[in-house]
């Protein structure tokens, strides 16, 4: 597939999304429309949706990837998956009726309304952090791609890849906000399932298999081990770390998170919010076994043909997330390669574009209080500026992340921003299970700076502590519960509830 046709698929597809943009948005481009989709979403299209939203470009390239790493990781991801649902579900029942019930538009405001203001401040900020960089991070892997398979043919510079990325995303999301993306995520949701569904037939009819005999050679193969209970203690790949990881990730980074749960808000009612959620998570677990079943069939493929994982072009060693591309692009046939495109693109654009606008919807509301305003012509521009801004912002860092140039420092950083979402984890967690418990708010912000590298040490020092214990997801669950024990050396009895009960 030359250079030229993909751009010209991905010229065509973004015209599609501008297009939609200007239509949605036409009649209505308030903040209100921006935050919440005037609260008016449909659950399906909602629930649709999210999946673009929850399976980046990453996941898209990666997971097929792991399955043949040398690591030896075949379907394990599977069992965090298993995790996620279960997540998904607790999100469903106990935090969505929580968000229904004060009519949230920013979840961080019920910390406010619980905690105080500089404990509201810090959730926000975690958020606000940790989503610029997990977002930045998701899509700068991507662009690398592109980079290497289109834009290196035309002496164009990362630096402008980038942009361009960024300046598409913008074009089609600034006026709408939430209102555009909830219908072009669908769309970009549809190009995604129907990319790993494709591309499943597509190397079945190169391998000359059926649908049956696809699914016994991918049972009978190397990489379809999905459970691994051996060895509790120094294996990060067991069942009970990953399936428990799985749970409290989940929690934390999408129940915890504004960008997912801000569709969830969009929704009429609590009902319809939860129908959403229920939907979603039965066409996640299913997608994400899809994508697991695509990775095996990559590596037999490969195997068949004598096709090597490429390498990388800064450390000369294997990279698994460019087997999928590489196929893709340089061995399957014109169409799967087209397939491919569109399903790592949807897969990219539908996270970063929501990415943005729950960064754009925090700030606004959680730091410029246009919540409490009333709806102007000023407020929708600062509101485009802020928009602007966070593009920018996210330009800078994979700018950064580029001018590294170190797995090791960039997967760190990428890391650290992870463990942040354990203390809005813990902060969360306090204010809903201790009610009657008040903290002392200002020393709130140090407590969330103390959890995440008190968690940092523990894990690099694990194995002696703890006679070889490897954590891996499951890390997130220490994170925050040293977040709650802080908090509770901090707190002491609510005022209103002693007054109440005497």
């Amino acid at each position: 597939m030359s250079p030229i046709s993909i751009i010209t698929i991905i010229t065509i597809y973004f015209g599609i999304l501008i297009l939609i943009s200007h239509f949605v948005s036409k009649k209505d481009s308030s903040n209100d429309a921006f935050f919440s989709a005037n609260k008016n979403a449909k659950w399906y299209l909602v629930a649709f949706g999210m999946i673009g939203t929850a399976l980046s470009g990453v996941t898209f390239i990666s997971v097929p990837g792991e399955v043949g790493s040398p690591n030896g990781e075949q379907f394990k991801y599977f069992q965090f998956v298993l995790g996620n649902a279960v997540g998904f579900l607790l999100t469903a029942s106990i935090l969505l009726p929580l968000y229904y019930k004060y009519n949230l538009v920013s979840i961080y405001t019920y910390i406010e309304k619980r905690l105080g203001h500089y404990s509201y401040k810090s959730a926000a900020s975690i958020f606000l952090l940790s989503r610029t960089i997990g977002s930045a991070f998701r899509l700068y892997l991507v662009v690398i791609v592109l980079q290497r398979y289109v834009f290196d043919h035309f002496g164009i510079p990362f630096f402008a890849t980038v942009l361009i990325a960024l300046l598409l995303i913008y074009a089609y999301t600034y006026k709408g906000g939430l209102k555009t993306i909830i219908i072009t995520d669908t769309l970009q949701t549809f190009f995604l399932v129907a990319s790993v569904i494709f591309t499943i037939v597509f190397i079945c009819h190169s391998l000359d298999l059926s649908p049956i005999e696809a699914f016994e050679t991918v049972k009978q193969s190397n990489y379809s081990k999905i459970f691994f209970f051996e060895d509790f203690i120094s294996n990060r790949f067991n069942f009970f770390k990953q399936f428990i990881g799985g749970i409290f990730v989940t929690l934390a980074m999408v129940g915890l998170d504004q960008d997912l749960m801000q569709k969830n808000l969009s929704c009429k009612n609590i009902k319809e919010a939860q129908k959403n959620m229920y939907s979603f998570t039965a066409i996640f677990v299913v997608i994400n076994l899809f994508f697991l079943g695509v990775g095996a069939l990559l590596y037999i493929y490969a195997n068949k043909y004598g096709i090597d994982v490429p390498l990388d072009s800064a450390s000369g060693k294997p990279r698994t997330d460019l087997l999928f591309p590489e196929i893709a692009f340089n061995h399957l046939s014109i169409v799967p390669a087209i397939v491919f495109l569109l399903g790592l693109t949807a897969a990219t654009f539908a996270t970063t574009d929501s990415a943005l606008t729950a960064l754009t919807t925090s700030f606004c509301i959680d730091f410029l209080n246009m919540d409490k305003q009333k709806e102007s012509s000023s407020n929708v521009w600062k509101r485009k500026i802020v928009h602007l801004s966070f593009s920018f912002l996210m330009f800078l860092v994979i700018i950064l992340f580029n001018a590294i140039n170190d797995a090791s420092v960039v997967s760190m950083i990428f890391r650290i921003a992870s463990y942040t979402y354990g203390p809005l984890l813990g902060l969360f967690a306090f204010a809903i299970i201790f009610k009657n418990k008040q903290v002392k708010d200002k020393l709130v912000p140090i407590i969330c700076l103390i959890s995440p590298f008190a968690t940092l040490f523990i894990s690099n020092n694990a194995s002696g502590f703890l006679g070889g214990y490897v954590f891996d997801n499951e890390l997130i669950l220490v994170n925050a519960s040293i977040t709650v024990i802080l908090l509770l050396l901090i707190s002491k009895k609510s005022v209103l509830v002693s007054t109440q009960q005497n």
